[in-house]
């Protein structure tokens, strides 16, 4: 089997997979547990940091085919627009959906307290139990939702495809595997969040897996995105991975982390943000 076909079987399994098996178990469950899913949050906000930081960026500035470094400037540029561009479409997102959900107002936090509030699902639950809302109304909450799974699914499926760009030749020991592993444990509490509302709102279990692992499917377009722009070019490369790298920092910084700590007020979520950014970095030098 070729490396492309490689990189989406990798990607499938910690996108498709990762989220379908958290909604199996939040279809069980009903609900999750605020604490272990605030720490497994912050451990994989660490470990993602890390390796973005010593593996990715570094990777960046001479990506695999190029004779020499690429200008500071272009790399700079990468990361900042792949961060702005996450962080504009997710307050676009936030502004139009925000209103409709009672609990958020003037005295919420500023970023999502919860995993059903970070994709949305709550503003997708109001429409649903609304019974004079039109099924145009609920379809295009869905939409919403769906969209916002996207958001973190497409640079989370670009880190994994455009780190195999960079080494093509490691298919279980380089960057791009332990990555997808990553991805793949932090899509469990994700998976959980979407399932355990449909359920608790009517849906069967079985079709509320389903929907669960299909909103994996974006992780696997964006590998084939990364992956394919960074064989175009080394300077393509280098704009993949720092462009997804800014992308997975504003997941990082911007969500996974402020959420881990609004969602258990403690200082364990930090210690467990240094276990995990600790395992990223010898992830990165072994």
């Amino acid at each position: 089997m070729n490396i492309f076909l490689w990189v989406i079987l990798i990607t499938a399994i910690s996108g498709v997979f990762g989220t379908g098996l958290g909604g199996v178990i939040g279809a069980s469950i009903k609900r999750e547990s605020d604490k272990a899913v605030s720490l497994l949050l912050a451990f994989a906000g660490g470990v993602m940091m890390a390796i973005v930081c010593f593996e990715l960026i570094p990777e960046a500035f001479r990506p695999e085919g190029a004779t020499e470094e690429m200008p500071l400037m272009l790399v700079i540029g990468g990361i900042v627009f792949g961060y702005f561009l996450i962080y504009l479409l997710n307050i676009v997102i936030d502004k139009y959906t925000n209103p409709e959900v009672q609990h958020i107002d003037s005295l919420h936090p500023k970023t999502a307290d919860s995993l059903n509030e970070l994709i949305h699902s709550d503003h997708y639950e109001v429409h649903k139990k609304n019974q004079s809302d039109k099924k145009h109304d609920l379809f295009i909450a869905g939409v919403v939702m769906a969209f916002a799974i996207a958001l973190h699914n497409l640079p989370e499926g670009m880190i994994i495809g455009a780190s195999y760009a960079a080494d093509s030749n490691n298919i279980t020991g380089g960057a791009g595997f332990i990555i997808a592993i990553v991805i793949g444990l932090h899509n469990i509490p994700e998976g959980m969040s979407v399932s355990a509302p449909l359920v608790s709102g009517g849906t069967k279990p079985l079709k509320a897996i389903m929907i669960t692992a299909i909103s994996g499917v974006p992780t696997i377009i964006g590998a084939i995105i990364g992956y394919s722009l960074g064989l175009v070019s080394p300077i393509w490369l280098s704009l993949s991975l720092s462009f997804a790298g800014g992308a997975m920092l504003y997941v990082v910084f911007g969500e996974l982390l402020p959420e881990s700590f609004l969602m258990w007020k403690s200082k364990a979520p930090g210690i467990f943000a240094l276990i995990g950014t600790l395992v990223g970095v010898v992830l990165v030098h072994v």
